[in-house]
């Protein structure tokens, strides 16, 4: 008979935080695979970031939400380009979107706005003899430029701002590399999450993405360890509400937006968190005795 040694369970709550929104995972962790990464948690860090070639994989999906959520929201611009003429290559598409960027950077300044922040993610498929076809632009920017303005950069011809500014039918005269179409970015309770879910469809498509620099990332918080135990996370995952009452206690300074409890055969229970950061109150202001009116009522006296 073979003995099996058991193997030594326990919960650890995850947090990731950017900007104003966060997640949090409570999920079962053997002492063996703690192990294997000692030494390299406890401090705050940076999530690492995906790798361009891995877009479709679960982690990085995750990465792209909690990235779009910290940097944007409701007014934003969600752009999607084309081609009418397709590129031969992949480089010389990011070449094309790359100088469509500078244009929109560069006009940003001229305008006195902030700096362009941005998601570029490019997909496209691939023919049997290894030429792409389809290729097309996703752009998550932040807002300041008008829609029009944004479709009209999209063009390898020089524009004329001045003649922009003054004649309303300019922007028609110009022609676009392609289809081009820019729109108000709408939330939900996730934020963009649908947004970005929708950016990392189609898993048989090949996709490529980076982000400007000045974009706030995801930062891992410390890790809290047994600060539940596998019953409690049972019974959380079990009740009517999978513990959302529970967790609005233990984050008071959030709005919990999703809860998802999930079970493991081999681990058990799994719950994930989604919550957004609250608004600061604003300090009440305190009513001053008015003593004018006081020294006159003394007065009467």
């Amino acid at each position: 008979m073979v003995y099996r040694k058991k193997i030594k369970m326990f919960i650890r709550e995850k947090k990731v935080d950017c900007k104003d929104y966060r997640e949090v995972d409570i999920i079962p962790r053997t002492e063996n695979a703690e192990r294997a990464v000692r030494g390299k948690r406890g401090k705050r860090q940076k999530v690492t970031e995906p790798k361009q070639q891995e877009l479709n994989e679960k982690n990085s999906k995750r990465y792209l939400v909690q990235l779009g959520n910290g940097n944007f929201g409701a007014g934003d611009l969600h752009v999607c380009c084309t081609y009418a003429v397709t590129p031969k290559t992949e480089e010389e598409a990011e070449r094309i979107v790359g100088n469509f960027l500078r244009r929109l950077a560069y006009r940003r300044k001229k305008l006195g706005l902030s700096p362009l922040k941005y998601i570029l993610v490019t997909e496209y498929g691939m023919k049997d003899s290894g030429e792409i076809m389809r290729i097309h632009h996703h752009v998550i920017m932040n807002s300041g430029l008008s829609r029009d303005e944004v479709e009209m950069m999209w063009t390898s011809e020089r524009i004329n701002w001045r003649k922009y500014a003054v004649d309303p039918n300019y922007s028609r005269s110009i022609t676009k590399l392609g289809w081009v179409n820019a729109d108000r970015i709408q939330v939900d309770k996730n934020g963009i999450e649908a947004l970005c879910r929708y950016l990392t469809k189609c898993p048989k498509k090949k996709k490529r993405w980076s982000s400007s620099r000045n974009l706030i990332r995801p930062e891992r918080l410390p890790d809290a360890d047994h600060k539940y135990s596998r019953k409690k996370v049972e019974e959380l995952a079990k009740s009517a509400d999978q513990g959302k009452a529970f967790f609005e206690k233990q984050f008071p300074a959030y709005t919990l937006s999703e809860v998802k409890a999930e079970y493991y055969e081999d681990t058990g229970w799994h719950i994930y968190l989604k919550m957004w950061k609250k608004p600061k109150k604003a300090p009440s202001k305190k009513k001053k005795p008015e003593k004018a009116e006081k020294e006159g009522k003394a007065g009467k006296k």
